[in-house]
């Protein structure tokens, strides 16, 4: 990624590079977040009608961790407001609120 982009978005690679280790912990907690949660969700459960059942039950559990997600976020509504300045063709508009 960084060979096809990084001539484009230097500071973004810099900030990357530079903050490696926080950056792969923090989204490796939130990952195993979504995990345990994704598990508690359907676990509860004895048996889903249909795997379609399951899918709308973790869509829906994911948009309600989304949510506690995006709250946690130190100053999540200014970094997100930078990744859509850098990555403008990628973020929609109503995405940064």
């Amino acid at each position: 990624m960084e060979k096809k982009w990084s001539k484009k978005y230097p500071v973004v690679f810099k900030s990357w590079r530079t903050n490696w280790d926080r950056l792969f912990i923090y989204t490796t907690n939130t990952v195993e977040g979504y995990h345990r949660m994704v598990r508690k969700v359907t676990k509860s459960k004895g048996a889903f009608t249909s795997d379609m059942a399951m899918l709308k039950l973790v869509y829906l559990a994911t948009l309600n961790f989304q949510k506690r997600w995006k709250n946690s976020i130190h100053n999540w509504p200014l970094v997100l407001n930078n990744l859509a300045i850098y990555f403008e063709d990628r973020i929609l508009p109503n995405d940064t609120v």
